[in-house]
């Protein structure tokens, strides 16, 4: 069978690795089913990820996340640090950097069990412990303090149209309320009560809100460094706090 236009090589070597009849597979790619579920995993900085209809598929924006964090916890001697993630899903986020960083104690949220059963077979995959809560963010208590946190929360304004491959992730990991805000003001409100005096916030947002974003992040933390990042493309995606 020949390779369709629309499937890179390396996914149609893996597809032919998995798949004895191509035929249905081809016909759900053409539908516009994600080809990285289909394949059960995908790389994320370097390191293998397995991926099911339960979690985001890892982005190459996020990968930018992981990377500029990393820059920033070496920046301000974080490497013995604590971190807290939120919004896990697969658990690319927290594996990148405790891979990258072994010293780093990391716990990891979500609200999604099954997000989590994924996760923690990632986490064993790839060699490396993880604390991982099952929690709803807006009912989460943490009794531990913490140096870093770090999320990709959902940012989607509820009912915006996107892309049509995402209709068959995860609804939950993409979607906030009318304002696309609630999960950053509610990181926020949570980052003032469990992060030391010296602490990082690393958090991917929505190109079109940065600025709004660093203007309410500057009424949680007057006293602290705010910085808008951009990503390869050039679009405001990420949004760095921290103290000295």
């Amino acid at each position: 069978m020949e390779k369709p236009k629309n499937i890179t090589e390396n996914d149609w070597k893996a597809l032919q690795r998995k798949y004895q009849n191509l035929e249905p597979i081809i016909k759900k790619i053409n539908s516009g089913y994600p080809v990285q579920y289909l394949i059960g995993d995908v790389d994320f900085f370097g390191n293998q990820i397995l991926v099911n209809e339960n979690v985001l598929i890892p982005r190459f924006e996020t990968e930018t996340l992981v990377d500029k964090t990393l820059n920033y916890i070496q920046k301000l001697k974080l490497n013995n640090a604590s971190l807290l993630e939120i919004g896990t899903g697969s658990g690319c986020i927290s594996i990148a950097i405790q891979k990258a960083i072994k010293k780093i104690d990391i716990t990891a949220t979500d609200i999604s069990s099954k997000a989590l059963t994924l996760a923690k077979k990632n986490a064993k995959v790839n060699k490396v412990k993880i604390n991982f809560i099952n929690k709803d963010l807006f009912k989460l208590r943490l009794i531990n303090k913490y140096d870093i946190l770090i999320s990709n929360p959902p940012y989607l304004i509820k009912g915006e149209k996107i892309d049509s491959k995402t209709k068959y992730e995860p609804n939950i990991a993409l979607y906030a309320d009318k304002t696309g805000l609630n999960f950053y003001l509610k990181i926020f409100e949570l980052a003032t009560q469990v992060l030391n005096k010296k602490f990082l916030i690393a958090l991917e947002i929505d190109e079109d809100r940065g600025l709004e974003l660093k203007k309410i992040a500057t009424q949680f933390f007057p006293n602290s460094n705010i910085k808008l990042e951009k990503d390869l493309s050039n679009k405001i995606r990420y949004l760095f706090i921290y103290t000295e």
